[in-house]
């Protein structure tokens, strides 16, 4: 086996070699039934954060600051699905179930990426509509294009710090005890337990940084939504609560989904009591929230659902049109 002498004299015989991600253990039966629930859910993932992007860039009525986050929160969920789940739908019914050194940290690098940016921009989110809302009339000028695109680079600066702190403590550890992986797909909590070093840093490191990304996000989304409840309670339209209740509700049930199994993970000292729990925990922010964000966002918003029938009312016309042509009818 091949090894690697690392600065402390330390040996690693898993850098030059790779990992094996363990995923979820069973019979071929087990194993069938996860590889399905996994692509189903995948499918259903994709196919929905496409269908936001293309509806809001191809109405012109959802050309809004609200929809233009809503837009990249589709795209990240895209993207944070896409870099975990591929891999573990290959590696399922795969006998070897490898993955190289540097591929195990670029997987990680992109996942920590995506889901510090999704972190940070749902709390965007809830300050938009805390602006929308609150200052109707200073929304237009403050919520400008220029600010909207400012504040998703804030969202990017943030990711990449936190994945570029974590990539680098975690892969400069000197993993000598084990190469196999007790999850599926290469993430702090898992990796750390391979080290042969005292990982009392990184685990530090990890809580602060996690710890305080949501702490301040949620600190934002409960002054947001504190400062919204008391305005709907001054209006006295029913339709405008009702609406502002649809909007706001769907990214409540969107927040409390992502930050819960945010703070379950890596919020707290020591994180889960076992690999087990983790990777189900897992499972809610890597396939089930990119999921249901779709979901959420369109069966409970009405320009939305419009916008759906309006594409679709316009699919049908262009179809309707090329057969007339066709049979020379037009």
């Amino acid at each position: 086996m091949a090894t690697a002498v690392h600065r402390n004299g330390s040996l690693s015989a898993v850098s030059l070699q790779g990992f094996v991600l363990v995923g979820f253990v069973g019979s071929a039966e087990t194993q069938a039934l996860l590889f399905a629930g996994f692509l189903t859910v995948y499918v259903l993932a994709v196919l929905g954060n496409l269908t936001m992007i293309m509806v809001i860039t191809l109405d012109a009525r959802l050309h809004s600051p609200m929809y233009f986050f809503l837009k990249n929160l589709s795209f990240v969920d895209l993207c944070l699905s896409s870099v975990i789940v591929p891999n573990a739908l290959a590696n399922i019914f795969s006998s070897s179930k490898v993955i190289s050194f540097d591929g195990c940290a670029t997987q990680f690098f992109f996942f920590s990426l995506f889901a510090a940016i999704e972190a940070v921009l749902l709390a965007v989110m809830a300050y938009d509509r805390f602006m929308a809302i609150c200052s109707p009339l200073r929304y237009p000028v403050t919520m400008c294009p220029a600010t909207c695109a400012r504040l998703v680079l804030g969202t990017v600066c943030v990711g990449c710090l936190n994945s570029i702190v974590q990539t680098s403590l975690t892969f400069q550890l000197p993993f000598c005890s084990s190469n196999h992986i007790d999850y599926f797909f290469c993430d702090v909590p898992p990796l750390i337990k391979l080290a042969c070093v005292d990982t009392t840093l990184n685990e530090l490191v990890m809580f602060g940084i996690c710890g305080f990304t949501i702490v301040c996000a949620v600190l934002v989304v409960i002054i947001s939504y504190g400062y919204i409840t008391v305005t709907i309670f001054r209006m006295e339209s029913g339709s405008g609560r009702h609406k502002i209740f649809s909007t706001c509700g769907s990214h409540m049930t969107a927040v409390s989904l992502f930050y819960g199994a945010g703070f379950a993970m890596y919020g707290q000292p020591g994180g889960m009591e076992s690999m087990e729990q983790g990777k189900l925990v897992s499972i809610i922010y890597t396939l089930v929230i990119p999921m249901f964000n779709p979901l959420i966002y369109s069966l409970r918003n009405k320009d939305v659902k419009d916008a759906l029938r309006r594409l679709g009312q316009r699919h049908s016309l262009v179809k309707k049109s090329g057969w007339c042509h066709h049979q020379g009818l037009c």
